[in-house]
């Protein structure tokens, strides 16, 4: 089943095609077509799809409902965006260095973007367990949280990756790939703050 909170034509594609092409089936569930976090809980809602379904694919709001239909679920919970992770998004990422370098240890990919959001969050991730040097120029107001900094050190220091972050231009220096986001994330369109400037 793909359970979306939020709408998205390729990911909803990218998901459909898979399915077919593996010889699944798939049920589609937009924002309007369940009652997740409505009139049901997400732990009600888990239970329920893991008794129908063999996987979810989720796309919505929060990292912790992604957790809780895995956890309730019983069956293979696929994260296909949240607030803070974008994984099915940064494999296509390095899918795509792999088809255009073969080998992925020891690259150099620079970030340009707001280093706070869910790509950049999941792109350091994986770069950090992959060996792949990763680099994020962005203002300091959108540097990526402690958090996801942590989790990324012991996959670096196993894996030799370089992990950098600054506001100078300078660190994206030298890059294999330049990888570029917007410097104002989804659902912050509307907000004017002066003090971060490039």
């Amino acid at each position: 089943v793909l359970l979306f909170e939020k709408d998205s034509t390729r990911t909803r594609c990218s998901f459909e095609v898979a399915a077919h092409d593996l010889g699944m089936g798939s049920t589609y569930l937009d924002p309007k077509g369940s009652q997740i976090g409505k009139k049901e809980s997400i732990e009600d809602t888990a239970r329920v799809l893991g008794r129908m379904f063999n996987a979810i694919e989720f796309r919505g709001f929060k990292q912790e409902h992604v957790e809780q239909l895995a956890q309730y679920s019983g069956i293979p919970v696929i994260n296909g965006l949240t607030d803070e992770y974008h994984p099915t998004q940064a494999l296509a990422d390095i899918m795509t260095l792999k088809e255009n370098f073969e080998t992925l240890k020891g690259l150099h990919l620079a970030y340009c973007g707001d280093g706070r959001n869910n790509v950049a969050s999941s792109l350091m991730l994986i770069c950090a367990k992959m060996g792949i040097n990763f680099s994020i120029y962005s203002p300091k107001e959108l540097f990526p949280s402690e958090k996801i900094c942590k989790i990324c050190e012991p996959f670096a220091k196993e894996s030799s990756a370089k992990i950098q972050i600054s506001d100078k231009i300078e660190v994206i220096e030298n890059a294999d790939c330049l990888y570029t986001d917007v410097w104002v994330s989804m659902g912050e369109e509307n907000l004017k703050d002066e003090r971060i400037k490039l």
